[in-house]
């Protein structure tokens, strides 16, 4: 079953954390540390036009509902939007992953966070495990629907 995006609470936290453009990382964990209840989420969003093919993003989860940041940015109808989850974290896992990633590799940013080895390929990268390479494929097909019906 794939959750709903709320719209409103999508801009009132872009609002509140002063979402920034091209960041989906960086909004969805500001977003999760300022939220009661997030679950942080990694994965992949479609949308209804080009370039017709997964693009990574992040955002959180809130019960039932999708709760995306980079909302106000992707100037897109929530209608056209589809989302593919990958991996989730609480936030108490998400912050013990981000402050081990700062003390080992101090010069890298943390996010985004693909687990542990080995690692899958999707389209021409190699991230992510088992659940990245499931999540782009099923995200892979919904672009090639999208892109028949144009």
């Amino acid at each position: 079953m794939n959750k709903a995006l709320d719209e409103k609470l999508s801009l009132e936290i872009a609002k509140k954390i002063k979402s920034k453009a091209n960041k989906p990382f960086d909004n969805a964990y500001k977003a999760a540390l300022a939220t009661e209840g997030a679950i942080y989420i990694q994965g992949f969003l479609v949308f209804a036009g080009k370039p017709y093919r997964p693009v990574e993003h992040s955002w959180i989860e809130i019960g039932d509902s999708i709760v995306d940041p980079n909302f106000p940015q992707l100037q897109k109808n929530s209608q056209e939007l589809w989302y593919f989850p990958a991996q989730s974290l609480s936030v108490k896992k998400l912050k013990a992953i981000i402050e081990e990633s700062k003390e080992d590799y101090p010069e890298d940013d943390p996010l985004p966070i693909y687990g542990t080895a080995p690692y899958e390929y999707y389209g021409d990268v190699m991230l992510g495990g088992k659940e990245y390479l499931a999540a782009y494929q099923a995200a892979e097909v919904k672009c090639k629907e999208l892109k028949e019906l144009n």
